[in-house]
């Protein structure tokens, strides 16, 4: 049975183009381009998300402001930076619809940002509390893509789910479903310079470890009704 990779990782986000598009990369003579996602939280701010996507696709003028509907996947892929290895993480688009300039109602009150992620837990979680002890627990998430690659995901807990994870053993098989944000925050270099970075995450609403020997019985059970049909 070929595996569906695109259960593994799905994902929707609806807001605004916030930066021109810029040229990423050629693979076989198709061109990709980058540009930022403006997606709003309930929280009345934003979470700024950069999206890959193939020159196929863009159908209309990528202009700043305009409202899109973005499906697909969060990748990752190894960057270089100062000469050291980096994990860079990118929203790679499969579907980008373009919503009309004079919305609905109910288009304007249209604000989505999910992701579904099926993996493996590829390191320890790290748990913390903050000094007004909430609780945090860091995960990063190997999810398998076709042709033999993974995409490695940094996601994060809160509270209970944090408690949770802090109990994991590598190599854990879960389903995660979250958000995708953003997050500032500063670097200081040997020689005391301040960089302002931007990390981008998932942060998990809802997490379960998913048990390999009760899927494996319900294809069982599957295939043996099929037959008895």
């Amino acid at each position: 049975m070929i595996p569906n990779y695109s259960e593994n990782n799905h994902l929707i986000l609806v807001g605004k183009v916030a930066s021109e598009k810029t040229f990423s990369h050629e693979v076989y003579g198709e061109k990709f381009y980058s540009f930022n996602l403006e997606v709003p939280r309930l929280s009345e701010t934003s979470d700024v998300i950069p999206v890959t996507i193939s020159e196929r696709l863009i159908t209309e003028e990528l202009n700043i402001g305009k409202k899109v509907v973005v499906e697909g996947q969060f990748r990752s892929y190894n960057g270089y930076e100062n000469e050291k290895n980096k994990l860079v993480l990118t929203v790679f688009a499969k579907e980008i619809t373009f919503k009309p300039e004079e919305e609905s109602e109910e288009d304007k009150e249209l604000t989505s940002n999910e992701v579904v992620l099926s993996g493996y837990i590829c390191k320890k979680p790290i748990y913390r509390q903050t000094p007004f002890k909430r609780e945090i627990a860091d995960i990063l998430l190997a999810v398998n893509r076709a042709y033999n690659k993974s995409d490695y995901i940094p996601c994060i807990a809160w509270g209970r789910n944090a408690r949770f994870c802090q109990n994991i053993e590598v190599g854990t098989e879960a389903k995660i479903v979250g958000r995708v944000q953003s997050r500032g925050y500063e670097k200081k270099l040997e020689d005391g310079t301040v960089l302002n970075k931007v990390a981008y995450e998932v942060s998990i609403i809802s997490m379960e470890v998913i048990n390999k020997e009760e899927n494996e019985n319900k294809e069982e059970n599957q295939e043996e009704n099929q037959e008895a049909i």
